[in-house]
């Protein structure tokens, strides 16, 4: 099983950048950078919770598993 995360999809829909994103969020870029081109290894609950927050979607937006 694989967690996919769509970021990338998130950012475009609202026309923002990961700068932006990271200035809302207190993330760094490269950590962001890491999530959206999916070679995160983990993400803690209260940066799932900033990032929905600040692209105002739930976890499953973000984040999905698939079985490959």
């Amino acid at each position: 099983m694989k967690v996919h995360c769509h970021l990338g999809v998130l950012l475009d829909e609202r026309g923002m950048t990961i700068a932006e994103l990271s200035k809302r969020v207190d993330i760094t870029p490269a950590n962001l950078s890491k999530l959206k081109n999916n070679r995160a290894r983990a993400i803690r609950f209260d940066t799932l919770v900033a990032l929905c927050d600040a692209l105002g979607c739930q976890p499953g937006d973000l984040l999905t598993v698939s079985g490959d």
